[in-house]
This record gives structure tokens, sequence and C-alpha cells, in this order.
């Protein structure tokens, strides 16, 4: 699969001081043939004007990640969908590496991440972040998960809740086959650790993801993570 088969779908929520570089990361991928999608979450800064020429398509959802995605989804061309966070970097291989490994027979994957900052050990968590999605199959939205359209209209997309929408769909998706696990690595914001401290955050994800997996609701997670700010 050339880079003529794959969207890539970007949510976003008050992106304007990272949206341009983004994008200008991604032109190279366009000019190849890839789609890119930017679905606005209802930003109050200039994400949506500052995107204009830069994106085939940008639209406005209701905010959400998921229903951002599912809604970049429904209007994407391409016969696979490349899920990107905005404060994401793709590798230059990445094109090759998604169409080769669709190619060959995967329906859906995930790349290693690396996270980009200044605080010591940020290099150690996403080495463990890397380790434990090898070892579960299980991939996080910062690790720009990728997916055929079959696939994904199989699982019925994202789920439209506040938080985890990308573990319930890894979970739907590892049902159905085992992901393809890129160790190229794309470059994701430190900005979350920086923010709330190295050890208070890797205890709070972790306290969310056993939270949620024990049954509590994803709106009440979203609202302890802080997800009910405008920064995500």
């Amino acid at each position: 699969m050339s880079g003529h088969g794959i969207s890539i779908i970007i949510p976003v929520l008050n992106e304007a001081r990272g949206i341009v570089h983004l994008l200008e990361r991604l032109q190279d991928f366009r000019r190849a043939g890839a789609e890119i999608i930017v679905v606005d979450g209802g930003s109050v800064d200039h994400t949506q004007r500052l995107a204009g020429g830069l994106a085939d398509r940008i639209l406005s959802a209701d905010r959400g990640r998921g229903r951002q995605m599912n809604a970049g989804a429904a209007i994407a061309r391409g016969d696979a969908f490349l899920f990107l966070h905005a404060d994401t970097c793709l590798p230059a291989a990445a094109l090759t590496l998604v169409g080769d490994a669709l190619a060959n027979g995967a329906t859906w994957g995930r790349f290693d991440v690396r996270i980009d900052g200044s605080l010591r050990g940020l290099g150690m968590v996403a080495l463990m972040m890397n380790w434990r999605s090898r070892v579960t199959g299980i991939a996080t939205g910062d690790q720009a998960i990728f997916v055929t359209r079959e696939a994904f209209r199989r699982v019925g997309g994202f789920p439209e809740i506040a938080l985890m929408e990308d573990i319930v769909l890894s979970r739907e998706l590892r049902a159905c086959a085992w992901p393809a696990c890129f160790s190229d690595r794309v470059t994701t914001s430190g900005r979350r650790w920086e923010r709330n401290g190295l050890l208070r955050t890797i205890l709070m994800m972790w306290r969310l993801r056993l939270r949620f997996h024990f049954g509590a609701s994803p709106a009440d997670l979203a609202r302890e993570y802080g997800q009910v700010s405008d920064e995500r």
C-alpha cells in the first residue's frame, strides 16, 4: 500500500502553539499521497485557521478524542487510518513501514515511542511503555495507532468515552489479531510529565488504568486526569 491508501487523522483542541509545526512535518507524507485530516473539538484559539492549507480536510466535531477520530474516519478516503495526537511526530519512514505491514497482512499496529523533554527519567518511561505494549498487545494513542478501514469498521471504531478510548480500541482489535509493533519511534511531547511531575504522573496513570479495569466511569477518570481543561 502506498501513501495513497493512508489517511492520517489528527484530533485537536486548542493546539495553536504547535499545529503548524506538526502539519509542516507531515507535508512530505501528504506529497507522497497520504490524506491529512484535522478534526477540531471546539478550539477557542486559532487552531483551525492555522491549519488551513496544511491539511486536506479540516472539520469540527463534538469534543472528545474518540468522537473526533471517529468523525475523521467517517470522511476519510484511505483504506487505512493512522491516528496521530497533535503533540506527536511520525518518523520519516512511517508511510513505508505502515504500507509494508499492511501489504504483509497486518490489520493494525503501532510505533514505539520516544518522549521529548528535559525531565530526567523520560527515557525509562518510554522504554517501559514500549515493553508493556509489546507484551500485552495494547497500544496507547501516543504510539500512533494505525488500522485498516475494514478492521476499524468491524470493531465499531473508537468508543466515544471521555478517557481510555485507545485502550478499549486496542483490546477489541487485539481480539481479532496481534498488532504490528514497529521499533521505529514516534516522538511525543513530555508536557504532561513536566507539568505534573514524573513520579506523580506515572502513579496517576497506573491508578487510572487500574480503576478503569475494575469498572470505573471514564467520565470520572477524565475529571481526575484533568481532561476537563483545554490542554489534553
